[in-house]
């Protein structure tokens, strides 16, 4: 990947409904501003039940965007990120509507993981309670062939979300064959969708255990023979995405934006400067994402031994932290998170980035120039990138929490947005973040008292330098530039 800022969007959310409309808008206004782009689900239906995350067919573009000649338009300008949802399929695919019809005859007998599949000889009351899942209650499904025959399927995210047997030959050509079509339309890297529950084992937890580890490395290898890259999106504890960094490309740093919270939120950066210290290089930095922000990733987890394996932020201050930014948002995140809203995730705060500050423009500067600071490649997502405030509205509608930071822009909403002061300081920031070389060479963290934070880039006799003083939520960034010191300077 590039290093410089990439864009998160939908296809159908930021400009217009369509791959089109996106490609102007970049053209345009955005023109110049991103070198990258992550085109979040692009595939045939973007209006499942999971918002491109329960593909038909993961082989074509809904119609309803435009065509793969998008794709390819559009990645001719920028680097291109595009979702391998490998874990799962839509029921209403044609395979699995095959398999329901034919059953055992049918060619993708076998391609779908049974219950039985995964523990043949019947699973105790341990085996299931130690099954990890995001979500409530046990990941299966009951199903009724054509002939009347039942089967219990694993459905890890709905029962419309099937899951894939990925060693199976029709499993292993799929999902070969999705890499095939991204790369003769352009697509640069692959974002591995919830691989972390691909692979399952009786008397394990089924997420992250080490055959998932040997399937992320196979897949990878294959990627790379394609000349691909391959981000994984993994929300666990802290020390599994330092060992899944080095096993891939590049890997999330989830751990940053509730950190970044806390550091503000409690004007002190001591737990953030001890991840910074240790986080992995080839990390892709968000604050936020389609998702919410997630909790996980800096908490404590048990293991199957029972031993608890700590966080890097003790579990009240994690408490406090959410409570806080439920209180920021007027309460608002409170009823798009967990319980209060469908489709839920237990590990995640459905809240924009913007709104969990409290809309206040300087600190959400300071975060965002962290972040771009932080190693690592910055990612903004669409609504980040206008500020964007909770959509009530959406969520309403639809009563799944993580659309309330899922806004649909119209043209004229983007344009209108473009013009906030807190939006030019950021378009200037990641400008400056994007033209200076100082990024291109050496991180440093500068030891300095736990109210301050003060982060350097240098190479080759170049220099930018960020120092954020949390007690009195400010901070100051200067670079060398032709041999002379500035300051850059912001218009709120």
């Amino acid at each position: 990947m590039r290093n410089c800022v990439h864009l998160i969007t939908y296809a159908n959310r930021l400009g217009g409904n369509r791959l089109e409309d996106l490609q102007r808008l970049l053209n345009g206004p955005l023109k110049g501003v991103f070198g990258g782009m992550h085109i979040l689900p692009f595939f045939d239906p973007i209006n499942g039940a999971d918002a491109g995350f329960d593909p038909i067919d993961h082989l074509t573009v809904d119609p309803s965007l435009g065509t793969w000649s998008n794709i390819t338009a559009l990645s001719g300008d920028l680097e291109i990120t595009a979702d391998l949802i490998v874990n799962h399929i839509s029921n209403k695919s044609r395979q699995f509507q095959d398999f329901l019809k034919n059953g055992d005859q049918s060619l993708y007998d076998g391609m779908f993981l049974t219950f039985g599949s995964v523990f043949p000889n019947g699973a105790s009351e341990e085996d299931l309670l130690r099954i990890y899942r995001p979500r409530p209650g046990l990941p299966f499904s009951t199903v009724t062939q054509a002939n009347g025959q039942k089967s219990i399927l694993w459905t890890t995210f709905t029962n419309e979300q099937i899951d894939l047997n990925v060693y199976h030959p029709q499993g292993e050509a799929y999902w070969k064959a999705i890499l095939h079509q991204f790369l003769k339309h352009g697509i640069k890297t692959i974002r591995l969708d919830a691989v972390g529950y691909a692979i399952k084992k009786p008397g394990t937890s089924c997420f992250m255990i080490p055959e998932t580890f040997e399937f992320i490395e196979e897949l990878a290898q294959y990627a790379r023979s394609l000349g691909l890259e391959v981000l994984v999106e993994i929300h666990s504890h802290y020390r599994q995405q330092i060992e899944i960094a080095r096993q891939v490309d590049r890997v999330y740093d989830f751990a940053l934006p509730p950190l970044i919270l806390h550091a503000l939120f409690n004007k002190t950066a001591r737990y953030l400067k001890t991840w910074l210290t240790i986080s992995p290089r080839n990390a892709v930095t968000v604050l936020d994402t389609h998702d919410g922000i997630g909790v996980i990733d800096i908490g404590a987890v048990v293991e199957a031994d029972g031993s608890e394996l700590p966080g890097l932020v003790p579990a009240h201050e994690l408490d406090a932290l959410v409570e806080m930014i439920h209180e920021k948002s007027g309460g608002q995140s409170r009823s798009a998170t967990g319980q209060a809203a469908s489709n839920l995730d237990l590990y995640q705060v459905n809240c924009t980035y913007y709104d969990a500050l409290g809309r206040n423009d300087r600190d959400y500067l300071i975060a965002r120039a962290i972040q771009f600071f932080a190693p690592g490649i910055p990612q903004v997502y669409y609504v980040g990138l206008l500020a964007g405030t909770n959509d009530m509205q959406l969520l309403e509608q639809t009563r799944v929490g993580r659309e309330i930071n899922r806004h649909y822009y119209s043209w004229d909403e983007v344009e209108t947005a473009l013009t906030k002061p807190i939006v030019q300081d950021l378009l200037k920031l990641i400008r400056f973040r994007n033209d200076h070389p100082a990024f291109q060479g050496d991180f440093s963290l500068i030891t300095c008292a736990d109210s301050l934070l003060i982060i350097n880039w240098s190479q080759a006799g170049t220099w930018a330098r960020l120092k954020v003083d949390f007690s009195a939520s400010t901070m100051e960034i200067c670079y060398l530039e032709d041999g002379v010191e500035k300051r850059l300077d912001f218009y709120s």
